[in-house]
């Protein structure tokens, strides 16, 4: 995978109405396969969702958002959030694929855990953020577009009943041809976020 990718890489929320063939859907996942993970646990698993089945999913994310609207929430002080989550579905309807990414040794971010727990859990996302990242990039190879999306937290208990599993629901990547040439979002400078001690 060339450097090229890693810069010039957009979060793409504009995609044509274009099938995606399924063998570069495969090389995008194959890219997310081999992903490094904590203690090779590799704790992922993707669900590849187009079409019908595709809208099916989306009308499981538009119920917990109504949900949301509604006051009944699990996420009082990100209410905040409901406009733009609901743009993100809007995005990820037009999307030809998406891909939900799931953490096989997680489970909901709403019941509790333990230290322990804690620390493998943070270790595994870490590892499913390598995957994910992988999959962006081989996806800009590709000649496609991308986003990974976090808004599915809003609708969490409707998706995961949805995908009749208990694993955790981490996000979501929406997969097609660009539809649009976003220029780059500003960055902080290596001066900002770095310090030396050699």
């Amino acid at each position: 995978m060339a450097i090229h990718s890693i810069y010039q890489r957009r979060s793409i929320r504009k995609f044509q109405d274009r099938n995606v063939p399924t063998e570069l859907i495969n090389q995008i996942l194959d890219a997310g396969r081999v992903a490094p993970s904590a203690k090779n646990r590799q704790p992922w698993r993707y669900i590849v969702f187009a079409n019908e089945y595709k809208n099916q999913l989306l009308e499981a994310m538009e119920c917990g958002l109504k949900r949301e609207e509604e006051g009944i929430t699990d996420l009082p002080k990100s209410q905040y959030g409901i406009l733009d989550a609901k743009n993100t579905s809007a995005i990820m309807q037009k999307a030809p694929v998406i891909v939900v990414v799931l953490n096989t040794n997680g489970r909901s971010p709403f019941l509790p855990v333990d230290n322990d727990e804690r620390i493998v859990e943070q270790c595994d996302l870490l590892s499913i953020g390598a995957s994910v990242e992988n999959m962006l990039l081989m996806a800009e190879d590709l000649g496609l577009g991308a986003l990974w999306i976090a808004n599915t937290c809003f609708a969490y208990k409707e998706l995961t009943s949805f995908l009749n599993t208990k694993e955790q629901l981490t996000c979501a990547i929406a997969i097609g041809y660009a539809d649009e040439s976003p220029k780059q979002r500003p960055r902080k400078d290596l001066g900002d976020i770095v310090e030396y001690r050699l």
